[in-house]
């Protein structure tokens, strides 16, 4: 990203090279890959240096826009503080509800564990009408995957905040990586 600066202050940002006037000069968008840092500086146009300091995970918080600023010949796009998402469902004005991060991670810990059994689902169904019964290793891996649904969906209740959410998502560095919440048991293993 590049950001024309004028008497000192940023007046435009490009996210892409781009054809542009500058006073009565028009420039050809080739320029942003053909010039060097310092002929690009000499008609205003800096390279922006990031500064993600403040930038959150887009899945646990909501990160402002960038702002930009030049200060010693520098422009620096930088977030401000960010906002945590709801954890807890909110009740709307109008009595709608918007589900918190704990309900839309428990809901993918259902559909998880759903896409899990549904390979195995026939033989239960084959069983409940009175045709062969389930194999008991399929039955101790099936009631397995909903003990560990239904504790997985516990450690996400208890959660205190959403970075303790954000936390259980995390895989350590062991061979191989763990997270606290855990996976799911593969049928066979």
């Amino acid at each position: 990203m590049w950001a024309l600066v004028e008497s000192d202050n940023v007046t435009q940002v490009y996210t892409r090279p781009k054809g542009l006037t500058i006073g009565d000069v028009n420039y050809p968008s080739n320029i942003f890959m053909l010039w060097s840092s310092s002929e690009l500086e000499a008609i205003g146009i800096y390279e922006i240096v990031i500064n993600n300091s403040n930038l959150k995970d887009k899945k646990y918080y909501i990160n402002t826009n960038q702002s930009f600023a030049f200060a010693d010949g520098t422009v620096t796009a930088t977030y401000g503080t960010a906002t945590a998402k709801a954890i807890a469902d909110v009740t709307n004005d109008d009595d709608t509800v918007t589900p918190g991060l704990k309900t839309n991670y428990k809901d993918v810990i259902n559909a998880q564990a759903g896409g899990i059994l549904q390979p195995t689902d026939w033989m239960v169904v084959r069983a409940a009408e009175g045709g062969t019964a389930v194999p008991s290793s399929i039955t101790t891996w099936r009631a397995a995957v909903r003990t560990k649904a239904n504790a997985m969906q516990v450690q996400i209740d208890n959660a205190a905040n959403v970075d303790a959410l954000a936390a259980l998502y995390v895989y350590n560095d062991d061979e191989p990586p763990v997270r606290p919440l855990g996976e799911f048991p593969i049928l066979g293993a």
